[in-house]
C-alpha cells in the first residue's frame, strides 16, 4: 500500500468518527404544536414533540440545579354526546267522535211527565227523506210531518208539499231492514243480533225538542258522556227552582237568550260553549230556525241551515238529523266508528290500518264509503247504525253464508 492511499483512509475514518460524535451531542428539537390553557390559572402551556422513541414532556423549573418532572396535566373526562335519535312524529289523530252511547244526550226525548209507556204509540205515515220524529215547538205543542188520518194515496197538495209517505211508524223499520239484507245478505246476522230501537215504532213516537237536542249536543262536545250529562243537569237547574217541577223542564230559547253568559257558565260550560248555546237560542227566537223548517226541508237544506250556526259542526248536525229528527238517509263519513265498522265489514284489517294512520280517513276514504253505502239508500241511517256494531259479529262466518 502506498503512503498516499493510507493517508486517505486514515483521514476518512477520523471524519466519520467526528460526525458521529457531533450527532450524539445534538440537542432534542422542541416543536410547539399547540397552546392549551391551564385549568387552574388559565395561562397557556407549551407542549413539546420529540422523536418517535421519546414521549412528550413539559419544561419545568429547575430545583437545586436539577430539573423536576411535573405530574401529567389533569383533564376533565368528557362523555361523548351521541346524536339524539329522531323519533318520527306521530300522525295527527282525527277529531274524536263520540260513541253511540253519547248520542243519547242528543236524542233525549222531550217529556211532559204524563207519557204512558204501556200504551202503544199511534200509527202514522212516515217517509225516509223527511223528519219522522214528533217535534215539540218552543211553545210546547207537538208537530208531525203527516197526520195519522192521511190517506195512503195522498197527493202533494194533501201532504203540504212533502213527498207521499211510503211506510208507517209500524212498518218502517221492517221495510228498511229488508232492503239492507236484499242489498247485502251478510247484514242479516248483525240485524238479528242488534235490534234497532231508534227507528222502531216506539222510537219514532219519542217527542224531540230541537233546541234541547242541539244545545245538548254542544254541551257534549269533547267531553265524556257522564260529564255531558252532569253539565246538562246543572244547566236545567239554572232555570228551575228546587222543588218547583218534576221533572224539571229544559229552558226555552227565549229564556236562554235573555240570560247572561256568566250565569250560563255556572253549569260548567266554557265561555265558547255558553256563547254557542246562547247564539243557537237567538236563532230560534228570531225564527231563523223553526220547527216547521226542520220538519219539511230536504236533508241537504237541513244540513246547510244548521251547519251555518256557530258551534254546530257537520258531525253534530248529522247525528241530530239521524237520531233526533229520525231522518233515514243520513251517512256520517267522518265518523271513525262508522269508518272502522265499514272497513271491517268489507274485509280490511282495521288493526293494521290503525297502526298505519292516515288522518281523518284512517280506515276508509270518503269516496269509498259513499260508493259502498249508495245501494243502501234511502236507509243509510240504519246502515250506519249497524256499522257501529258490525265488529260484535264474526264477519268471517258471515262471508261463508
Amino acid at each position: 500500500m502506498t503512503v498516499r492511499r493510507s493517508t486517505r483512509i486514515a483521514s476518512g475514518s477520523s471524519t466519520t468518527a467526528a460526525a458521529a460524535a457531533v450527532a450524539s451531542e445534538k440537542p432534542t428539537k422542541v416543536v410547539t404544536t399547540s397552546r392549551k390553557r391551564s385549568l387552574s390559572t388559565g395561562s397557556p402551556q407549551t407542549q413539546t414533540k420529540t422523536n418517535k422513541k421519546t414521549k412528550s414532556s413539559q419544561d419545568v423549573p429547575a430545583v437545586n440545579g436539577e430539573s423536576v418532572q411535573s405530574a401529567p396535566e389533569f383533564k376533565v373526562p368528557v362523555t361523548p354526546v351521541k346524536n339524539a335519535r329522531r323519533v318520527p312524529a306521530k300522525a295527527k289523530q282525527p277529531p274524536l267522535t263520540p260513541t253511540p252511547s253519547l248520542i243519547s244526550v242528543i236524542r233525549a226525548p222531550y217529556s211532559s211527565g204524563d207519557i204512558d209507556d204501556a200504551t202503544p204509540p199511534p200509527e202514522r205515515p212516515v217517509e225516509p227523506h223527511v223528519t219522522n220524529a214528533a217535534l215539540v215547538t218552543p211553545g210546547g205543542t207537538q208537530q208531525v210531518a203527516y197526520s195519522s188520518d192521511l190517506p195512503p194515496d195522498s197527493t202533494p197538495s194533501r201532504t203540504g208539499g212533502l213527498p207521499r209517505p211510503t211506510a208507517t211508524t209500524n212498518t218502517l223499520l221492517d221495510q228498511a231492514c229488508a232492503h239492507l239484507v236484499s242489498v247485502e245478505p251478510r247484514l242479516g246476522p248483525v240485524i238479528e243480533k242488534h235490534p234497532c230501537h231508534v227507528f222502531s215504532a216506539r222510537g219514532l213516537a219519542e217527542q224531540i225538542d230541537p233546541f234541547r237536542s242541539l244545545a245538548s249536543g254542544i254541551m257534549g262536545q269533547q267531553v265524556s258522556g257522564a260529564a255531558a250529562k252532569s253539565i246538562k243537569n246543572k244547566f236545567i237547574a239554572l232555570f228551575n227552582e228546587e222543588g218547583t217541577e218534576h221533572p224539571p223542564k229544559f229552558p226555552t230559547p227565549a229564556q236562554v237568550a235573555a240570560t247572561d253568559l256568566a250565569r250560563l257558565r255556572l253549569a260548567g260550560l266554557s265561555q265558547r260553549k255558553a256563547e254557542y248555546i246562547q247564539g243557537l237560542a237567538e236563532k230560534f227566537t228570531t225564527r231563523e230556525l223553526t220547527t216547521d223548517m226542520l220538519m219539511k226541508a230536504t236533508d241537504e237544506e237541513v244540513m246547510e241551515r244548521l251547519i251555518a250556526v256557530r258551534g254546530l259542526g257537520r258531525w253534530s248536525v248529522e247525528m241530530f238529523a239521524c237520531f233526533g229528527l229520525k231522518r233515514l238517509d243520513i251517512l256520517s263519513t267522518g265518523d271513525l266508528g262508522v269508518q272502522r265498522g265499514m272497513a271491517a265489514f268489507y274485509g280490511k284489517d282495521v288493526k293494521k290500518l290503525k297502526a298505519k294512520g292516515g288522518g281523518k280517513w284512517k280506515y276508509m276514504s270518503e269516496q269509498d264509503m259513499l260508493d259502498k253505502s249508495a245501494p243502501f239508500a234511502p236507509y243509510r241511517s240504519l246502515f250506519m247504525w249497524y256499522m257501529w256494531r258490525v265488529e260484535d259479529v264474526d264477519v268471517e262466518v258471515m262471508s261463508t253464508m
